[in-house]
C-alpha cells in the first residue's frame, strides 16, 4: 500500500476509445454529465470512425461539465492503439490518475468517488461493473502466470477488506496512477486488440500492489451474445478477435522473455488451452465451425513476431 494522500477528482482523466459507435458513445457521455464528482478531463480517442462520432463529440463539448479533449486518429489502431494514445494524452495533460474505458459502458454517477476512496492506498485499481442485463459481471482478475491465461474460477467473493489482489488488468475500467505509467510506459499498440490489457495489468502488478475492489462503477450498455455455463458466461467473438487472440500470444511470449519469466512448456500449454477455448466458443456460443482458419493464421503470424530479434518492450516514460 502507499501512504495516505487525499484524492482530488480534478487530477483524474477519463480516457475513452471509440470506433463507429456514436450511439453508445452518446450514452457514455450523458452518464459523465451526471457524474458527481467529475474528472478534470475527458479524453476521447476516435479510431478513424466513419459515422457521426465527430459531431456527437462536439455536441457535448459545452455540456460535459469538464474539459474535453478529442483526438481523431488517421486510421483504426484497434483498442490497443487507442488506449495507448489516450494514456499518452492524459499523461501529457499532467493527470495523476487515468481511468480507461471503452465506449460501450456508462459510468455510475458516484463512480469516481468510489474509486477515489481507494486511491490513497493503491496505485493500480480495477472497479466492478454491471452487465447489460443488470447482473454482476465477473471479470477474471488473476492469471496463471506461467501459462499467461486468466484463471476462470478465481473466487468471486470479497472479504471484509473490500479488495482482492490481482495480477491482470482490463481497459474497461482500469484506474491507474501516473507513477506506475511512468515506470511501465504506455499500453503497447502492437497488440491491436486482445491480451493488451492483461499484459499491462501484469506489468503494473510487478511495480505495485494491484487490486480489484468491491465497488460497482460501470455498467455495460451493449448486449453481447453469450452462453451460460451456470457459474460463468462465455461471450460471442469475431474472426478478428480469433486471429489476434492467437497471434498476440507471441507478444506475450516476448514480454515474458524480456522480463525473465518465460517457461516454454507451461506457456505452450496456455496457448493450447486458449486455442481450445476458442473452439468451444465457436461451437457452443456461435454454433459454427467456420472461423477456425483465423486461429491457425494467428498462430502462423505469431511465429514471425516471436522470431523478431528487433522486438523490444514498450519503454518507460520520462517523469
Amino acid at each position: 500500500m502507499t501512504s495516505a494522500t487525499a484524492f482530488d477528482p480534478a487530477t483524474a482523466t477519463i480516457a475513452i476509445v471509440t470506433y463507429n459507435r456514436s450511439g453508445l458513445l452518446t450514452r457514455l457521455l450523458e452518464s459523465i454529465i451526471e457524474m458527481d464528482p467529475k474528472p478534470g478531463h475527458v479524453v476521447i480517442v476516435d479510431n478513424a470512425s466513419t459515422d457521426d462520432t465527430t459531431q456527437v463529440v462536439e455536441s457535448f463539448r459545452e455540456r460535459l461539465g469538464t474539459e474535453l479533449v478529442y483526438r481523431r486518429l488517421d486510421s483504426n489502431t484497434g483498442g490497443s492503439g487507442g488506449f495507448s494514445e489516450g494514456m499518452r494524452v492524459a499523461y501529457e495533460l499532467g493527470s495523476q490518475w487515468m481511468w480507461l474505458m471503452d465506449d460501450d459502458v456508462e459510468v455510475i454517477p458516484d463512480g469516481l468517488a468510489k474509486m477515489g476512496r481507494w486511491a490513497p492506498k493503491f496505485r493500480s485499481i480495477q472497479g466492478r461493473r454491471y452487465d447489460y442485463d443488470g447482473s454482476e459481471f465477473y471479470w477474471q482478475y488473476r492469471i496463471a502466470e506461467p501459462l499467461a491465461i486468466p484463471i476462470p474460477f478465481a473466487p468471486a467473493g470479497f472479504n471484509a477488506s473490500g479488495y482482492k489482489p490481482m495480477n491482470s488488468g482490463c481497459f474497461e475500467g482500469m484506474f491507474i496512477h501516473r507513477d506506475i505509467v511512468t515506470q511501465i510506459g504506455l499500453p503497447d499498440p502492437r497488440f491491436f486488440i486482445y491480451w493488451d490489457d492483461q499484459m499491462y495489468g501484469w506489468l503494473a502488478s510487478r511495480k505495485t500492489a494491484s487490486v480489484i475492489v468491491d465497488e460497482f462503477v460501470l455498467r455495460r450498455t451493449r448486449e453481447i451474445k453469450q452462453h451460460d455455463f451456470g457459474v460463468r458466461h462465455m461471450n460471442a467473438s469475431s474472426n478478428a478477435y480469433r486471429y489476434y487472440i492467437m497471434r498476440n500470444r507471441a507478444h506475450l511470449k516476448n514480454y515474458y522473455r524480456a522480463f525473465g519469466v518465460y517457461r516454454p512448456v507451461p506457456f505452450a500449454l496456455g496457448t493450447a488451452l486458449t486455442f481450445g477455448k476458442e473452439l468451444i466458443r465457436l461451437l457452443l456460443v456461435e454454433r459454427t465451425v467456420r472461423g477456425t482458419s483465423n486461429l491457425f493464421r494467428g498462430l502462423r503470424d505469431g511465429r514471425k513476431i516471436a522470431r523478431d530479434r528487433s522486438w523490444r518492450p514498450m519503454p518507460a516514460l520520462t517523469a
